[in-house]
């Protein structure tokens, strides 16, 4: 039988996405996302609601991964799954169901940190398209829902988190001050949409003054909220009135405060090989930003495809990729975590 390489399964559901991938030797076979639309009308995430929706999707997630994939569960080589930091309870349902597949199928179990599949999404081959990964040592810029940290990665494996929120996250700040403008969640994509009619400049909002590489988004989020209710007191129609103009603003503050760090995270380290990942690198003025700053600074930047930034299978699946050819494998005692650092 003719050797079919290392395929590796992953599966992720840390939060409201179920999702199955199948990778062989580093290039993506199949990836395939069930999202879940109940939260949007309670304007955030559901625990207990996500969970479900995780044990309702898993099986047929993974069934037509596999089908896309061409691929038997007889051939692959390992299953990787997120075990945090994530919902407990959506974590838990992704964990049983890679344990049980891990046993039937007698084959290794891989545990991944969601933060660094983030990270190593960038390393993801696909059939017919160059491959042009970040060169070692590189920064990234990880900034998600929960997450805005600069990380410093020397390897696949080797990561260092030089700068990190002390509070809330830049996708936290979208989406709180989204909400109190009445935009639908999640908030982010409605503020990028917005802002690109808007003037960035018209209204000014605090930056933090935190030492170091380390970063701050509450302050923004309650000077925000106060700022809305001052002037809707003078005028009830204010938030209507000035939407666009308000998104921009709010916008270029946020990116101002991550780029302000990446800039001097990259003037320390001397590293100008510049990264991004996770759902907020989605953002389109986050990504003009970057280019910007590229071309002024001699950054090498790197980002990655849009279906990449977001939570994927995919980037568990590589992630299993080089934690099996390093021969780190899980026990069955393996039990999900909802916080933990990379």
């Amino acid at each position: 039988m003719a050797d079919k390489g290392i395929i590796i399964m992953g599966i992720e559901s840390s939060c409201d996405d179920t999702s199955a991938a199948i990778i062989r030797d580093g290039e993506i076979l199949s990836n395939v996302v069930a999202s879940q639309k109940v939260h949007e009308e309670y304007g955030g995430v559901v625990p207990e609601l996500a969970s479900r929706a995780h044990q309702q999707n898993i099986i047929p997630v993974v069934d037509l991964a596999m089908k896309r994939a061409g691929i038997s569960r007889e051939e692959i080589s390992a299953v990787a799954f997120t075990r945090g930091p994530g919902l407990l309870g959506s974590l838990l349902v992704g964990t049983s169901f890679a344990k049980g597949f891990s046993l039937a199928s007698k084959i290794p179990l891989i545990e991944v940190n969601h933060l660094q599949g983030h990270v190593l999404a960038l390393f993801i081959k696909e059939n017919g398209v160059e491959f042009n990964p970040p060169k070692f040592p590189f920064l990234c810029l990880l900034v998600s829902g929960g997450n805005s940290q600069i990380i410093l990665v020397r390897d696949y494996l080797d990561m260092e988190v030089i700068g990190q929120t002390i509070d809330d996250a830049a996708g936290e700040a979208f989406d709180k001050c989204a909400k109190v403008m009445g935009l639908p969640y999640p908030g982010g994509p409605h503020v990028d949409r917005l802002a690109k009619d808007g003037d960035p400049h018209r209204f000014e909002f605090s930056r933090p003054r935190i030492p170091g590489l380390d970063y701050s988004f509450s302050g923004l989020k309650t000077n925000f909220l106060y700022f809305l209710r001052d002037n809707l007191k003078e005028n009830e129609n204010f938030v209507e009135e000035n939407l666009a103009d308000l998104c921009a603003s709010l916008q270029h503050t946020i990116i101002e405060i991550l780029l302000s760090k990446l800039k001097r995270a990259a003037r320390e380290t001397g590293v100008n090989e510049i990264t991004v990942a996770g759902g907020v690198s989605a953002n389109s003025g986050l990504r003009k930003a970057l280019q910007d700053n590229a071309k002024k600074h001699r950054w090498n930047l790197i980002i990655p495809k849009f279906e990449y930034t977001m939570d994927n299978a995919a980037m568990i699946a590589i992630t299993g990729y080089y934690k099996y050819l390093n021969k780190e494998f899980t026990g069955q005692d393996a039990v999900p975590f909802a916080r933990t650092q990379l």
